[in-house]
Protein backbone atom coordinates (compact mmCIF):
# COMPACT_ATOMS: atom_id res chain seq x y z
CA UNK A 1 0.00 0.00 0.00
CA UNK A 2 1.00 3.66 -0.62
CA UNK A 3 1.37 6.17 1.52
CA UNK A 4 -1.81 7.93 0.08
CA UNK A 5 -3.81 4.88 1.03
CA UNK A 6 -2.47 4.71 4.44
CA UNK A 7 -3.67 8.01 4.76
CA UNK A 8 -7.07 7.63 3.62
CA UNK A 9 -8.00 5.07 6.71
CA UNK A 10 -6.16 7.19 9.14
CA UNK A 11 -8.68 10.21 8.03
CA UNK A 12 -11.56 8.11 8.79
CA UNK A 13 -10.32 6.27 11.65
CA UNK A 14 -9.42 9.97 13.00
CA UNK A 15 -13.22 10.29 14.09
CA UNK A 16 -13.72 6.57 15.91
CA UNK A 17 -10.84 7.03 18.50
CA UNK A 18 -12.92 7.69 21.59
CA UNK A 19 -14.75 4.81 20.46
CA UNK A 20 -11.89 1.92 20.47
CA UNK A 21 -11.57 -0.14 23.58
CA UNK A 22 -8.11 0.75 25.08
CA UNK A 23 -5.90 -2.44 23.62
CA UNK A 24 -7.31 -1.28 20.08
CA UNK A 25 -6.58 2.56 20.89
CA UNK A 26 -2.90 1.51 21.73
CA UNK A 27 -2.05 -0.50 18.68
CA UNK A 28 -3.65 2.14 16.29
CA UNK A 29 -1.27 5.02 17.87
CA UNK A 30 1.54 2.92 17.40
CA UNK A 31 0.50 2.32 13.70
CA UNK A 32 -0.35 6.59 13.78
CA UNK A 33 2.77 6.98 15.30
CA UNK A 34 4.48 5.21 12.56
CA UNK A 35 2.53 7.17 9.86
CA UNK A 36 3.25 10.72 11.36
CA UNK A 37 7.23 8.96 10.55
CA UNK A 38 5.81 8.76 6.70
CA UNK A 39 6.89 5.12 7.18
CA UNK A 40 5.37 2.54 4.72
CA UNK A 41 3.36 -0.10 7.26
CA UNK A 42 3.74 -4.24 6.26
CA UNK A 43 1.63 -6.28 5.36
CA UNK A 44 0.53 -7.43 8.72
CA UNK A 45 0.29 -3.74 9.84
CA UNK A 46 -2.08 -2.76 6.86
CA UNK A 47 -4.18 -5.80 7.54
CA UNK A 48 -4.93 -4.44 11.23
CA UNK A 49 -5.68 -0.82 9.98
CA UNK A 50 -8.08 -2.13 7.01
CA UNK A 51 -9.50 -4.27 9.91
CA UNK A 52 -10.10 -1.28 12.01
CA UNK A 53 -11.00 0.70 9.34
CA UNK A 54 -13.74 -2.05 8.27
CA UNK A 55 -14.70 -2.15 11.65
CA UNK A 56 -15.45 0.77 12.58
CA UNK A 57 -16.03 2.96 9.64
CA UNK A 58 -17.32 0.65 6.99
CA UNK A 59 -19.69 -1.34 8.55
CA UNK A 60 -22.06 1.74 9.44
CA UNK A 61 -25.61 1.66 8.11
CA UNK A 62 -26.93 4.38 5.77
CA UNK A 63 -30.69 5.20 7.25
CA UNK A 64 -33.38 5.90 4.71
CA UNK A 65 -35.09 9.20 5.04
CA UNK A 66 -37.44 8.89 2.25
CA UNK A 67 -40.54 8.62 4.00
CA UNK A 68 -40.14 12.19 5.95
CA UNK A 69 -40.40 13.62 2.68
CA UNK A 70 -43.74 14.05 0.34
CA UNK A 71 -42.68 13.39 -3.27
CA UNK A 72 -44.72 15.80 -5.46
CA UNK A 73 -47.82 14.98 -7.50
CA UNK A 74 -46.67 14.65 -11.14
CA UNK A 75 -50.54 14.81 -12.31
CA UNK A 76 -51.12 18.68 -11.04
Amino acid sequence: MSYRDQNKYFEALRRYERKMDTREYEDYSMLKKRHKMEEDLDKISMARLKGYYEKYHANRERKNYDHFFKKPDSGE
